[in-house]
């Protein structure tokens, strides 16, 4: 797996987790919902990215 795309689901994660945070402090449902939405992303590209490394090693 490239670093690469783990960071940007890592940052994509942080960027949910903020998100959430400030529509939790404003009480702004969008907020919170895209937030928890850019998490769930950042979710599936880390298991996307665990699939091709386990394939990867499985082929080696």
């Amino acid at each position: 797996m490239s670093a690469e795309d783990r960071v940007n689901a890592t940052m994509k994660n942080v960027e949910g987790k903020a998100q959430e945070a400030l529509g939790n402090v404003t009480g702004d449902p969008k907020d919170k919902a895209q937030g928890k939405m850019k998490q769930a992303e950042a979710e599936t590209q880390h298991a996307k990215e665990d699939i091709k490394d386990n394939l990867k090693e499985a082929l080696d």
